[in-house]
């Protein structure tokens, strides 16, 4: 096949060029709470604006809230309810039959919402080594992930990063990507997968284009925010979030996209959210 002229390559004829031949999918998007700061309107006033400007899901609602979601169009795209936090996650092993009941009783709430992802963290280290924290996260997931799977509830590692003190995730345990997909490996469940935060990626490891095209198949959503600030996902910031969406969308990708960004100082909320709604929207 003839080379392509640097000048005259698309994002899209780029992307296509390094990874295998895939369908092309249309990237579905959602939203985070933080997009919302600074902005004072009621819940359902949010959904009409998500609704109008093309979005189609909702990260982290509560269940009382998803009613109302779809009322607008919107899907409940995850949740919460593992019986972990960051301080306190799946590496502790004391909490694992606490962890295990949460569990359960969350995979029955997103079965009964009709959600496709449950969030849970691994935790901070406090001097356990990262070698332990993952035979511990292997340990209780292996006790839950055939739940999961016969309910159809996909269960999801959040990477962060111990690296940017304002995020106030030091000493976090899945702080690269190595680590989670070590453990989603041992899990081997097709329940069992990440939740590809690219602000963190780009801090804790970088390369992350080629980082998710390599590990799509442990992928089952993605979070964006703009690096270094995690502001708007614009020009403002060092990753190109046009070649990003191109490159998600040339591979196949059928999980959401959730915004997780937070305004910046002076922008108008409603604005940044329409500008970065057409930023991913390929």
């Amino acid at each position: 096949m003839a080379a392509v002229p640097l000048g005259a390559a698309t994002i899209t004829q780029i992307a296509a060029a390094q990874t295998p031949a895939r369908t092309r999918t249309k990237i579905r998007q959602s939203v985070m709470n933080s997009v919302w700061t600074g902005l004072s309107n009621s819940f359902e006033d949010k959904c009409k604006i998500l609704q109008r400007i093309g979005f189609q899901g909702m990260d982290l609602p509560t269940a009382q809230q998803v009613p109302i979601i779809r009322q607008y169009g919107l899907a409940p795209t995850m949740m919460a309810g593992t019986g972990t936090t960051m301080p306190n996650g799946f590496i502790r092993r004391e909490n694992h039959d606490a962890i295990e009941q949460a569990t359960r009783a969350g995979i029955d709430m997103c079965a009964d919402l009709g959600c496709p992802n449950l969030i849970g963290f691994a935790g901070e280290r406090r001097g356990m080594s990262r070698e332990e924290g993952a035979d511990n996260t292997v340990a209780i997931l292996n006790r839950v992930k055939g739940y999961a799977e016969q309910k159809g509830v996909t269960l999801c590692l959040e990477i962060t990063n111990s690296k940017v003190v304002a995020d106030a995730r030091t000493d976090q345990t899945f702080d690269h990507l190595a680590w989670g997909l070590d453990v989603c490996r041992r899990v081997n469940s097709p329940r069992m997968k990440i939740v590809y935060d690219m602000y963190h990626v780009q801090i804790a490891d970088g390369d992350v284009t080629r980082n998710l095209r390599d590990n799509l198949d442990y992928i089952c959503h993605i979070h964006v925010a703009g690096v270094p600030t995690r502001q708007e996902i614009d020009d403002t910031q060092e990753l190109n979030y046009r070649f990003i969406a191109n490159a998600i969308a040339d591979l196949g990708y059928t999980g959401f996209v959730a915004h997780e960004y937070r305004p910046g100082p002076g922008r108008d909320v409603i604005k940044s959210l329409e500008q970065c709604f057409e930023i991913m929207n390929v």
